[in-house]
């Protein structure tokens, strides 16, 4: 399972960026070309984010459709997968999304003092 993996990468880069603020929330995108599992990477989550300042925030993820343009005919539809067939027939195609794997969002506590 590779996204034990990922996920330790994301809390360590969330860590990093939160500039010691304890954090409530991180949004995720993933893509669903990209070959990773949101439901394993929530499984990960609580586990990687032990002892850290990420420790009992909130995960959430948003999944991106896969979206292809054809090379032949412009044409521009949804994929399930990272290859595909267009109306036209051709297979020449340039993924535009779906393969994505971005930290979107940290929110941090704001202390008042």
């Amino acid at each position: 399972m590779h996204e034990l993996g990922i996920t330790k990468n994301i809390i360590a880069i969330v860590s990093e960026n939160a500039q010691n603020k304890k954090v409530q929330k991180v949004l995720l995108e993933v893509g669903k070309l990209s070959a990773i599992m949101p439901d394993a990477i929530k499984f990960c989550f609580d586990i990687c984010a032990q002892g850290t300042i990420v420790e009992g925030a909130i995960l959430e993820i948003l999944e991106i459709p896969g979206m292809a343009r054809c090379r032949e005919c412009g044409n521009t539809f949804y994929v399930d997968k990272p290859f595909g067939l267009c109306e036209c027939g051709s297979v020449k195609l340039d993924l535009l999304t779906g393969e994505e794997l971005k930290i979107k969002e940290i929110e941090v506590e704001d202390l008042c003092v």
